[in-house]
């Protein structure tokens, strides 16, 4: 992949999550090198949203790995959205956007509505609701990746998939330190996402398509 969880600043990424009590579950290296595995995914993406970004993961390492990136982190918890502007001020990192809002509502927002090359997201919510919180905002012809487990399941999804636009390209086994069963699905977006989605917050968990 070109880039280690040496670099200094994604060793400084680290340290700023380790000292911001319950921002994540597990070791902030692990979980740094877990998202790394979607470097190889980006193709020539330029515009990246990551959707539940909580403490930057994947986006922050993608944009470290890949600094040419415009990033917007999608995050409504107003203390992890606070951490994310705090951690980018403090990594010097440039072209990032934090967006303090639910993914339902950001993904009905013009300015951000089906304008992104890919969606990233670590396992947020169950595919169908990641599905429909991701697939608005990506363009058609993008794509979203999703970082999942081998059980993840995927014929459930596929109804949902398809309503919001997006086809399954294929999951790729993607094991590492953080998640050994780790899978990334690769959903293309075929065609735009039609007005009614997403749905208003909270109904997409609440009654998954």
């Amino acid at each position: 992949m070109g880039i280690s969880v040496t670099d200094s600043k994604l060793v400084e990424l680290a340290r700023l999550i380790s000292e911001w009590p319950g921002l994540v579950s597990g070791p902030p290296e692990e979980l740094i090198a877990d998202s790394l595995v979607l470097l190889e995914h980006l193709g020539e993406a330029d515009r990246v949203v990551d959707v539940g970004s909580g403490g930057g993961l994947p986006g922050l390492p993608l944009k470290i790995a890949r600094p040419a990136l415009t990033v917007t982190l999608v995050e409504a918890d107003q203390a992890k959205a606070a951490f994310l502007v705090r951690a980018c001020a403090a990594l010097g990192l440039r072209d990032v956007e934090v967006v303090a809002r639910r993914a339902e509502d950001v993904g009905r927002d013009p300015l951000y509505r089906e304008s992104f090359d890919v969606a990233v997201a670590r396992a947020v919510a169950p595919m169908p609701v990641l599905a429909e919180l991701c697939l608005p905002l990506v363009r058609v012809g993008g794509r979203l990746l999703a970082q999942k487990t081998e059980s993840e399941d995927l014929d459930g999804a596929s109804r949902a998939i398809d309503a919001l636009g997006g086809a399954t390209n294929r999951v790729v086994p993607a094991p590492s330190a953080a998640r050994r069963a780790g899978t990334v699905v690769v959903i293309d977006k075929v065609r735009p996402t039609p007005p009614a989605y997403p749905r208003r917050p909270g109904l997409p968990a609440r009654k998954p398509l």
